[in-house]
């Protein structure tokens, strides 16, 4: 990203640039600064946006040939089109044989394989930067941040809890935080109580919770998060589906953990956020490998049952969690 920010404050930009990975936040606004710095307010002339994976290659070529209307340059962006991962070997010997000096692109992808010969074009003639999910410590720092800009303050610990409770994605941060200084517009500190009265806890992470309760015997909260799910009208497959997920991720951590691999390594070998690679590694301390095991082999069965019409769905899930949660 720092090589991002050099080019957009020095106005010196690479012909061809790849943005990619899971932070849609970070692909969004780079390609809005980007738009707004090569090409001037307004201009529909010289600025054309593709996308979708019907984009026709013709057409972008074509356009890629003709030069701009009155001005330096002529701004291509082609947005999720999955050419990088097929149907772009027409574009990657168009790149490869030179692409006039006045025509600039702008990809945006989540996917690419980099063994593709698109991937390699752009990379040999361009720049390709992965935008991935950040770390723990950089949303703190976003976050707060954020929070400065509106004038407000919140304690770094509550920072944490914010982050824990909305999740890692960085859209939706924002989004819950503006709320979240919306509710307080009339205080300068946001406090926790503040985030519980008025930020919405993602689904995953009530899920996590409902786990931990279960790992630490606290039956009655976990069914308190269960009926809660209920109550927001989440079928009751979905949540032990959900269940069995984390137990999986748990137990994908606790394998890792045990080969004396550190935080980073665990977080991309089981494809979690660092931030939730933390938090896994903390609660699988509390399962035994057998444990982890005995239980995703449990909820399989569980889902057979009700599937067979042996169960109702909502009496299995409670009594999955009655039973794991029992002292």
């Amino acid at each position: 990203m720092k090589s991002l920010n050099e080019d957009l404050k020095t106005g010196k930009f690479k012909q061809i640039y790849l943005l990619y990975g899971q932070e849609g936040y970070l692909k969004r606004q780079y390609k809005e600064r980007f738009v707004k710095a090569m090409v001037p307010e307004g201009d529909t002339m010289n600025y054309s946006c593709y996308e979708g994976k019907k984009t026709d290659v013709k057409e972008v070529i074509d356009l890629a040939e003709t030069l701009p209307f009155f001005a330096e340059r002529r701004l291509i962006v082609l947005e999720d089109t999955g050419f990088f991962k097929s149907g772009g070997n027409d574009l990657a010997d168009y790149i490869s044989g030179g692409v006039p000096a006045t025509t600039y692109f702008l990809f945006v992808e989540k996917e690419v394989d980099k063994r593709s010969r698109l991937y390699k074009s752009v990379r040999s003639k361009g720049h390709v930067v992965e935008l991935t999910a950040q770390d723990e410590n950089t949303l703190r720092r976003w976050v707060q941040g954020l929070v400065r800009k509106e004038g407000k303050q919140m304690q770094p610990s509550d920072v944490a809890y914010f982050i824990g409770k909305v999740g890692t994605d960085m859209e939706n941060i924002t989004k819950e935080l503006e709320k979240l200084c919306c509710y307080c517009l009339d205080r300068d500190t946001l406090t926790r109580a503040d985030i519980d009265a008025i930020c919405v806890t993602q689904i995953t992470n009530h899920i996590f919770d409902m786990v931990n309760a279960v790992a630490a015997k606290d039956q009655r909260r976990a069914l308190d998060l269960y009926y809660d799910l209920l109550a927001l009208k989440e079928p009751p497959m979905r949540i032990l589906a959900l269940m069995s997920k984390e137990y999986r991720d748990l137990f994908h951590v606790k394998a890792l953990a045990g080969r004396g691999l550190g935080r980073k390594e665990i977080a991309s070998g089981a494809g979690l956020h660092p931030f939730v690679a933390g938090k896994y590694m903390e609660l699988a301390k509390r399962f035994q490998m057998e444990e982890l095991r005995s239980v995703m082999e449990e909820s399989a069965d569980v889902e057979q049952r009700v599937k067979t019409g042996l169960l109702t769905d909502h009496l299995a899930v409670e009594l999955f969690i009655v039973k794991h949660s029992a002292q």
